[in-house]
């Protein structure tokens, strides 16, 4: 078990003084099996109004307002948060267990593909290829690890919103073309798969006290019997160094901030996280 504190910062400075903006942030983790939130606040300067409340897929949500001209808008997301290894899943189920139809009524919206997720068809191949002659946890493992070897990581060759088929196209992207790829890939060959952003500790070997450069970060959580968290970025299972704020179908259920303003067009955006292990 250890202990993260955890500061998310962002600053949005624009060119000319906005006169309001309604935004709604999604940047407070959740208390789970592994994963206890300690302390958490989000500080939002200048701001007229706010309001919490959980969505449709249980992440915590701040609403909020300013309704006073302003050249700057700054968020600093704080929290401590203890972590420890995930308890055992329940054993896999089969692929007949996955195909009954009361389970695929139950968990219908992650079998469901959105825009940024829809497989291409050579992914679907690929899929299916992979699944083959394999039980349900050793495909999807099999299937995330292929799909990885075929798309190198570079930071900046796309955005948020990239739909998975542009990533593989180019064969590169990040985090979220990973975990966007891996659930359409997932669902075409009937695995549920949900998509998961939060944040990864970048180190496991970071001393106690020592303030580290942390990642804003995306994986992906399959059932097979149990929601099976992976992270196929990095081809491990999410776990210790993961710390999850929202879950949704793709990026767009659970993006960071997300809001409309009046005024001139952003000058510049800052975003920073730092994570230091207190214990």
């Amino acid at each position: 078990m250890s202990r993260l504190h955890v500061v998310h910062t962002t600053e949005f400075r624009y060119a000319s003084p906005v006169t309001a903006s309604y935004n709604e942030a999604r940047m407070t983790p959740l208390s789970q099996p592994g994963q206890a939130v300690l302390e958490s606040r989000l500080d939002v300067a200048p701001m007229t109004w706010a309001h919490e409340y959980r969505d449709y897929w249980g992440t915590a949500v701040t609403a909020f307002e300013v309704l006073t001209p302003h050249e700057s808008l700054q968020l600093t997301a704080e929290h401590r948060i203890e972590v420890s290894d995930r308890p055992a899943p329940r054993p896999p189920c089969s692929w007949d267990t996955l195909g009954a139809p009361d389970l695929r009524d139950r968990l219908a919206e992650f079998l469901a593909d959105t825009a940024t997720t829809l497989a291409p068809p050579d992914v679907a191949e690929l899929a299916a290829r992979v699944r083959h002659g394999r039980e349900p946890q050793e495909a999807a493992v099999a299937i995330c690890d292929a799909l990885r070897s075929e798309v190198e990581y570079i930071p900046g060759t796309t955005s948020a919103h990239t739909p998975a088929s542009e990533a593989w196209a180019a064969r590169s992207g990040v985090c979220q073309d990973m975990a966007h790829l891996a659930a359409g890939a997932l669902r075409s060959v009937g695995l549920p798969a949900r998509y998961v952003s939060g944040y990864l500790y970048p180190r496991g070997d970071g001393a106690v006290g020592e303030t580290l450069v942390g990642e804003s970060h995306a994986w992906i959580e399959w059932w097979a019997g149990d929601w099976h968290p992976y992270d196929p970025t990095n081809r491990t299972p999410a776990g210790r160094h993961h710390v999850v704020l929202a879950r949704g179908r793709s990026y767009d259920d659970v993006p960071p901030l997300r809001g409309i303003y009046a005024g001139a067009s952003t000058q510049d955006l800052d975003v920073r996280v730092r994570i230091t292990r207190e214990s």
